[in-house]
C-alpha cells in the first residue's frame, strides 16, 4: 500500500495542480481506490446548535455579529431538539451526527449542556462530530471524555491569507485548538473554504498544512464559498466547479486515507460535476437542506443521485478503517513527537510552534 507523506513540498503540491485534468483525475482515482471503496460516501448531517451574534469577524460567516445579513439569532438548542433532529438524520441514512455552535469558544456553563448532547447522540449508534470554536485548557478532554468522536476546526486558508479574511482571532490559535484536539485523543475534521478571493498559492500552503498533520485530519471538508449579502465576501466571483474538483483531486493524492467531504456550496454543484468530484476522491457528504445557516441539497436529491451513480448500493467498508488512524496517533503521541511544525518554512528554516502540531 501507497505510504502516507507528511513532507510535501509547496513545489511538489504545485506540480500537481499544473496537470493536465485527466492526468491529475487518473492518479487521484487510482489512489482512491488503494484506500477506498470507491462506490462508498460516508453521510454526516450537520446541525446549528446556537446561532448567530458571533463574536468573530469572519468575512464569509452570516453568523459574525460584524455583520448585518438578516440572521434570526437563536439561543443554545434543547438537548430534546438536538435528540429529535438527530433521530431524523439516522432515519435519512445519516452515520455521523455533527452540531455547530457560532462561539469563539465554548463558555464552561454551556459545557454541561454540550456533553450530554453529546451522551445522547452517541446512544442512538451515531457518530458525533461538535464545532463550537477555539477551545480553552481542559475543554477538549471534557469533550472526549463524554464521547465526542470528532473535533471539527478548520484551518479555512493558507497562513498568508489568513489574514485576508480574519482578524479576531490569529492561524495559531487554530492550530493550538487542533494541537489540543489531538491530545486529547479526538479525531480531528479539519478543511477549508475555497473562492473567497485566495490564489493558486493559498491552495497550495492550505492542502500542505493539512497534509502535513501527523496524522492526517480523518475528515477534510472542502467547502465553496457560499455568499451571503451583508457579509465582506457577498459580491466575490463564483469558483468555477472543475477548479474547485482539482481540489478535491490535489488532496486526495495528498492524504489518500483521509474522508474528503463535499461540504457548503455542494448546492452550486450539478450531477454531472458531482460525479466528478466523488471520482477524483470526494467520499464524504452532509445529508440535509442546510448546513448549518445555508443551502444544501435535499437528501432525496442525493440518493437520488447515488441510485444512478451505484453509490452505497452495498453497505461496504473502506479497506482502510479508523483503526488505522488510532494507531498512527497512538504511535505519536506514545513517543511524545510534536504535532506540529511550520509547512510554509523550508527544512531548513522550519521552527516548532509552541501549540506543538506538525504542519
Amino acid at each position: 500500500m501507497t505510504p502516507l507523506r507528511h513532507d510535501w513540498s509547496s513545489e511538489e503540491i504545485a506540480a500537481l495542480f499544473a496537470l493536465p485534468f485527466n492526468d491529475l483525475l487518473f492518479r487521484a482515482h487510482t489512489l482512491h481506490r488503494e484506500f477506498f471503496d470507491a462506490n462508498h460516501v460516508q453521510v454526516s448531517t450537520l446541525l446549528s446548535i446556537k446561532t448567530g451574534s458571533c463574536p468573530e469577524d469572519c468575512k464569509y460567516c452570516p453568523q459574525s455579529a460584524h455583520y448585518n445579513t438578516g440572521l434570526d439569532k437563536e439561543r443554545l438548542l434543547e438537548i430534546s431538539k438536538v435528540v429529535e433532529q438527530a433521530r431524523a438524520a439516522k432515519q435519512a441514512g445519516a452515520s455521523r451526527f455533527c452540531m455547530g455552535a457560532a462561539w469563539r469558544s465554548p463558555a464552561e456553563r454551556d459545557m454541561p449542556v454540550v456533553t450530554d448532547m453529546i451522551r445522547e447522540v452517541k446512544s442512538m449508534g451515531l457518530e458525533t462530530c461538535m464545532t463550537l470554536g477555539m477551545l480553552k485548557e481542559g475543554q477538549a478532554e471534557t469533550l472526549a471524555a463524554a464521547g465526542l468522536d470528532y473535533y471539527n476546526h478548520n484551518l479555512d486558508t493558507s497562513e498568508e491569507f489568513y489574514g485576508e479574511i480574519i482578524s479576531t482571532r490569529t492561524y495559531s490559535d487554530r492550530l493550538d485548538t487542533l494541537d489540543k484536539v489531538r491530545k486529547a485523543g479526538m479525531k480531528v475534521c479539519c478543511g477549508g473554504i475555497l473562492g473567497m478571493g485566495e490564489a493558486t498559492s493559498d491552495r497550495i500552503g492550505l492542502l500542505q498544512q493539512l497534509s502535513s498533520l501527523q496524522p492526517h485530519p480523518e475528515s477534510v471538508p472542502l467547502n465553496m464559498l457560499v455568499k451571503v449579502a451583508g457579509t465582506p465576501m457577498a459580491d466575490l466571483e463564483d469558483l468555477e466547479p472543475l477548479e474547485f474538483i482539482r481540489v478535491i483531486a490535489v488532496a486526495r493524492i495528498l492524504m489518500p486515507a483521509s474522508r474528503v467531504r463535499l461540504s457548503a456550496g455542494r448546492e452550486k454543484l450539478d450531477d454531472t460535476a458531482q460525479a466528478l468530484a466523488f471520482f477524483a476522491g470526494a467520499n464524504s457528504i452532509f445529508y440535509g437542506d442546510k448546513l448549518l445557516t445555508t443551502g444544501n441539497p435535499e437528501a432525496q436529491k442525493d440518493q437520488s443521485l447515488f441510485r444512478k451513480l451505484g453509490i452505497n448500493s452495498q453497505q461496504t467498508q473502506a479497506v482502510v478503517d479508523e483503526q488505522v488512524h488510532e494507531a498512527v496517533l497512538q504511535d505519536v503521541l506514545a513517543a511524545n513527537q510534536p504535532l506540529y511544525q511550520d509547512a510554509t518554512r523550508k527544512d531548513s528554516e522550519r521552527s516548532r510552534k509552541p501549540c506543538g502540531l506538525v504542519i
